[in-house]
């Protein structure tokens, strides 16, 4: 057996043990000496007879322990023109005081505190801060509508809203204290206090209990770690609900230390002293576990970049950043490298710069379709792994393993299931399948370390969101299969299968035909109901910078290139050439609220919506 098969093997066959012994990369105050409680399923638990204080394992046991003068974090910033480094005594320092400041406010263990702040440094020494005593922090993505970020406020129930004054985007600049106040004015629950980090760029108007950020922390003292049970909350993550109400992931301290701090080498093959950077969103799962915690977990360098992936200042800039700071991995979505793409198809702004330490690209966040693969590997010369996870779960649960056995990519596939994550196929009803017929992908309870033991307050929620469909599974929403060598493709959301005549195909494979033409930068295909098919598949592609094709000759090749890879089955005939797809910040394609306009539905737009003007432009399109 390779590493893979063993370690695989053993996480499923002997949990107790492979995660007991994985739990020795963490510094405990109380070490645990049992690894799985499993006295309430299905609401597991992991480690909890185990205490521990994860800003202490991310900060002062490097800063004490040899790793002081390294640098923790880098703030990298082209839409102000500024960068700062802090080593990891820096970081530990600024963040005992801020947990100092917090303290004075009256925040306590369990006390939680919304953090609706951009990718600045203070987003980080927050987060960190909260954990340090105790405190459980939410964050929301900056520029959240005031009815999105009251919601989080109803829920959370925060003692304080810690902001900054405005987010800077390429183009504009959003004031964030309005958002805040039109906020409050909708909740019954009112914070303590909404501390401001003001920012020159747009300061904001503070008045009652409003507090300045900086003068707070000019007569605050250091707090020392608290530590706290492993099963008690660290941070709750707010994910869309079909209700309308968000549904509050909570993450457990214990487990996501282990789990985390066991991702970074076994996943990513990423260890202390190396210099990481996660082009995402401390709003978002990948900015919680993989900008702030994980890389900060082992002693590694980790970047955070306020900026996008092109117009800041050009399609170069994801390059400048990986050779001026000596990035060896990137974790980004594959909606930012089709934004490069198509601006310079050819990489000629690549070629500006030296990426001689860069040695692998990670992709997660949507299905990385293979034309995007293959552009991105020949122009990087450097393995570009996929891996598949989701807000649920906090950590990859299919991956290339590359600090454990690195294995042959196959476009198209998230490679295997991590160790811990029981990966099965199942049919509608239930019943498992055989590889090469696709289904609804399902984890066999329990979830290993990491991922949510529940949602925040409602655990009946949990239970019918995720584990009432198939019992004893956790279900994951996405529909897939795995080949004959047990690699898992994960072809999109169980809702993006459409039903034709009576066959069942996914848009996800119809997506990969549309993005292999060369003429095309990205695509999404939709189910829009038909009276006789019941429904049929339709195509929108954006066209890469430069193209110049006649729409009625690509439209034949792409209907023809469909029916080549996918077959005449789809009745794949529609497609339309549009300027842009609808998007949310974190970049995924707004596919359900395109298909609700194209079936005569009214459907709001989602506070998530990255660019409106785009959706307004593509409705005439969906509607006819």
């Amino acid at each position: 057996m390779g590493a893979y098969s063993e370690t695989y093997r053993r996480s499923l066959d002997d949990p107790e043990g492979f995660w007991l012994d994985a739990a020795r990369a963490i510094d405990w105050t109380k070490p645990p000496t049992k690894a799985l409680d499993a006295s309430r399923e299905p609401f597991y638990r992991w480690f909890p007879d185990g205490e521990l204080n994860t800003a202490y394992n991310a900060l002062d046991r490097h800063a004490d322990g040899g790793r002081g003068g390294q640098p923790a974090l880098i703030w990298d910033s082209p839409v102000t023109g500024q960068k700062r480094r802090y080593t990891y005594a820096e970081l530990r320092d600024e963040v005992a005081v801020f947990a100092g400041a917090l303290k004075a406010l009256g925040v306590t263990q369990g006390d939680r505190v919304i953090l609706y702040l951009p990718m600045i440094p203070e987003a980080v020494v927050a987060m960190l801060a909260c954990a340090r005593i105790g405190a459980v922090h939410s964050v929301v993505f900056g520029g959240f509508a005031p009815k999105e970020l009251a919601a989080r406020i109803e829920d959370a129930k925060p003692k304080l809203v810690l902001a900054a004054s405005c987010g800077i985007e390429p183009t504009r600049v959003v004031e964030y204290k309005p958002i805040i106040d039109a906020a409050l004015e909708l909740t019954e629950h009112q914070p303590g206090h909404v501390v401001v980090f003001q920012r020159d760029q747009a300061p904001a108007e503070l008045s009652g209990t409003d507090l300045d950020w900086v003068d707070l922390v000019e007569t605050a003292q250091p707090a020392d770690p608290v530590p706290v049970k492993a099963t008690d909350p660290l941070y709750i993550l707010y994910t869309s609900g079909t209700t309308g109400k968000p549904k509050g992931v909570v993450r457990d301290a214990g487990g996501h230390a282990v789990a985390l701090a066991w991702s970074m080498g076994a996943l990513y093959d990423v260890h202390a002293g190396d210099t990481w950077w996660t082009a995402s969103d401390v709003g978002w799962v990948v900015g919680h576990s993989y900008i702030v915690y994980a890389p900060l977990l082992v002693g590694a360098t980790t970047v955070l970049y306020e900026g996008k992936p092109v117009g800041t200042p050009d399609a170069g800039a994801f390059w400048r950043v990986i050779a001026e700071h000596g990035v060896e991995a990137l974790f980004t979505a594959p909606t930012a490298l089709r934004a490069v793409k198509k601006i310079d198809p050819g990489a000629a702004e690549l070629k500006k710069y030296d990426l001689a330490k860069f040695r692998t690209l990670f992709m997660a966040g949507e299905r990385l379709d293979p034309e995007t693969y293959h552009w991105a590997s020949e122009i990087l010369g450097t393995p570009v792994i996929d891996h598949w996870w989701q807000t649920e779960t906090g950590w990859a649960i299919a991956a290339n393993p590359r600090g454990l056995e690195p294995m042959p990519v196959k476009p198209g596939s998230a490679t295997k299931p991590a160790p811990g994550w029981d990966v099965r196929v199942l049919d509608q009803g239930g019943d498992e399948l055989p590889a090469g017929r696709e289904g609804a992908i399902v984890i066999k309870l329990p979830l290993p370390p990491g991922s949510l033991p529940t949602l925040w307050g409602d655990d009946e929620r949990y239970r019918e969101a995720y584990l009432s469909r198939f019992p004893g599974y956790y279900l994951t929403g996405d529909s897939g299969y795995f080949d004959e060598d047990g690699y898992l493709f994960v072809m999109g959301r169980t809702d993006d299968v459409i039903n034709v005549a009576g066959h069942r195909l996914s848009t996800g494979s119809m997506e990969a035909a549309l993005a292999s033409h060369p003429a095309v930068a990205e695509c999404a295909v939709i189910g829009v109901a038909d009276e006789l098919k019941g429904q049929v598949p339709r195509g929108f592609v954006v066209l890469k910078a430069g193209v110049d094709v006649d729409e009625g000759q690509l439209r034949d090749e792409l209907v023809a290139v469909v029916r080549r890879d996918v077959g005449p089955v789809a009745a794949f005939r529609d497609v339309s050439v549009v300027e842009a797809l609808p998007k949310t910040r974190s970049g995924k394609i707004l596919r359900k609220t395109m298909r609700g306009i194209a079936n005569g539905r009214e459907e709001p737009v989602p506070s998530t919506i990255e660019d409106p003007a785009v959706l307004d432009a593509l409705r005439a399109v969906l509607q006819r």
